[in-house]
Parts: C-alpha cells; structure tokens; sequence
C-alpha cells in the first residue's frame, strides 16, 4: 500500500494520545477501512514508539521510578489481582512492557543483594515465571501480553514476520529462475554489512538496474527510511550498486525520490522484471 504524505499524516494525526491496544488498532481500521490491517498495525507501531522516545526521558527519573513503585505497591496491596501496572502504564502514557522493566529493576534493586543484570532482567521478561514475587509476576506477564508495541513477545513476532518475508522473497526470486546470494552466504565470504540478497545477475525493474534486493516487513515512513538509508542503503549502495528495496506493508511514495541515484522503492515484488541476457562472443 503507497500511500502520499497527506493521506500517511492523516493517518498519523488519528494516533496522537491514543493508547498502543488492540482496541484502538480496531477504531483505527474503523476509520481507515480501505488501508490493510498489517500497514495501519506498521503505522500505529512505528508512531507509538516516535512518542515514547519522545518522553522516555521523564519516565526514568528517580523520582518518576519511585512514584510508580510506589503506586504499585498501593495497588497490588488493595487487588494484586487487578492489572494494577497495566492501568498505572496506560494512565501515565507509557508503553505497558516498559513500564514492567521499570518495576521489575526497582523490585530487584530492593530484594537482592547485587544490582540485576541486563540478562537477568531481559530472561525474567521473557519467562515471568523465574520473577520471585508471584504477583509481580502475573503483573509483567499482562503487560508483556496486552503491549501491542514493545516487549520481548511483539520482538518475536516481529522477527518471525520479518523472516517469514525474507524466505517469501527468496521463493519469488527462485521461481523467476534468479540467481543470488544471501545474507548467510555473503556474511560467509567475509561482507560485514549486506542486503538480503545480491543477484548474481543484475536485473532491470521499471527501468532501473537491480544488483540488490532488501527485505523491509514494515511501513516506509520518513523517520525509518531515513535511517535505513543512511545505516545500510548507501552502503549497500557504495559496495554493490544500484538495489531495490520492498516494504512489504507499503510506504510513502514521496520518499521514492532516489531512484535516478540507484535506490528504488515497491511495496511488494516486481512482476515486470527483465533479465540482462548476456551474448557469447
């Protein structure tokens, strides 16, 4: 789905103060029903988290910690059977899973005698079960659950789509009879920084000479483009040509400005490739 960079900040305008649930993902395909759910969940995720790193700053103060802790224990001492930190992250605006983290390390810091790691805590959230406080516990496990946006649950999901569209572009680009390397393939000959697949062949799309191809299962929006093209395309761009990049679930179609300079955009696989035929002499 391309959209233009009016209809993306309409889009965008709707998710001002909206909490990251699943109800208001619903509300948004309600206003939006001719946008695809994956693109509008893209959309929603990539907005939600533009505002928390906006304000993750004023979350981690000392004083700010203390304050949550502080409510949490009150809550949890009147129901710790109500989602005490799940409404404490909702009405403080602060994505559930991170709020948990807080918690959680603030917990730690109190009942153990050395100051948790980063893998001690990154193990505990994912398996709440290994969290010594069974309320604590069932407290991280509904935000883990119920966060649409962080978390290492929404990580996983993430990084199962992410190659489930990797493996679907390896089976398009073998049943045009395209030759390439991957990732593992190229990392395997020493390349640090590569794209998804290189063709070994070069191929023209829309008039264009194709040497690479990128996998992207997300929204192309200015923030995450820009990004990519300064973190991996010109590289990409430097070390092996002219390349293509899919966003899967679509993207701004002004930012499709750099084709003339060897980058161009689609939202899903070409069908009108055509293959450089090469005469013997």
């Amino acid at each position: 789905m391309i959209l233009t960079k009016a209809q993306y900040d309409e889009i965008a305008q709707c998710l001002v103060s909206v909490p990251p649930t699943r109800q208001s993902l619903r509300k948004l395909k309600q206003r939006f029903p001719s946008q695809s759910q994956a693109t509008l969940l893209s959309i929603f995720s990539q907005e939600y988290q533009k505002h928390i790193k906006r304000t993750h700053a004023k979350h981690h103060t000392s004083e700010a910690i203390e304050s949550y802790y502080q409510r949490y224990l009150n809550g949890v001492v009147k129901n710790g059977a109500a989602p005490v930190l799940l409404d404490l992250a909702n009405e403080v605006d602060y994505a559930p899973s991170l709020m948990a983290r807080l918690i959680l390390e603030r917990f730690l810091q109190e009942h153990e005698e050395t100051p948790p790691s980063k893998t001690v805590i990154n193990s505990m959230l994912r398996d709440p079960s290994q969290i010594p406080d069974g309320v604590l516990a069932n407290q991280v496990y509904q935000c883990i659950v119920n966060d649409c946006c962080y978390g290492p649950l929404v990580d996983c999901i993430k990084h199962a789509i992410g190659h489930e569209h990797e493996v679907l572009l390896r089976d398009m680009l073998l049943e045009k009879n395209l030759s390439f390397l991957d990732e593992d393939q190229l990392r395997a000959k020493g390349y640090d920084k590569t794209p998804d697949f290189i063709l070994q062949v070069p191929v023209a799309v829309e008039g264009h000479i194709i040497h690479w191809i990128e996998s992207k299962a997300s929204f192309g929006d200015e923030c995450s483009h820009h990004a990519y093209l300064h973190d991996q395309f010109w590289s990409y761009w430097n070390r092996f040509g002219p390349g293509l990049v899919i966003y899967w679930y679509g993207f701004i179609q002004e930012l499709d400005c750099n084709r003339e300079r060897g980058i161009l955009l689609k939202a899903c696989f070409p069908t009108n490739i055509v293959t450089l035929c090469h005469s013997v002499a």
